[in-house]
């Protein structure tokens, strides 16, 4: 199945809504793992956003899979970038 980088980016206005819902995003994300969905994701240091290595058949499956994270749900991401990607070395070729 193609790998695909999610790219969220958030807003400092929805940090708190964030902090509130961020338990339930991660065990969606652990879900997600445990489907074989995601592959590894985490926040970026500052708190702009975050990058997320899914998998999926194309880009709207992906899509569509992301729109039940409790983030998105919740209208918690301010924008959403999703990117085939073709990893050729290391543990993802």
């Amino acid at each position: 199945m193609p790998h695909f980088l999610v790219h969220y980016t958030y807003s400092p206005s929805t940090a708190d809504g964030r902090d509130r819902v961020r338990a339930e995003h991660r065990d969606w994300l652990r879900e997600q793992i445990a489907q074989d969905r995601v592959v590894t994701a985490g926040p970026y240091p500052d708190d702009s956003g975050a990058t997320i290595v899914a998998q999926g058949t194309d880009e709207a499956d992906v899509r569509d899979l992301f729109a039940d994270d409790p983030f998105v749900r919740d209208e918690l991401v301010e924008a959403i970038s999703v990117q085939e990607w073709k990893p050729v070395l290391g543990a993802l070729a």
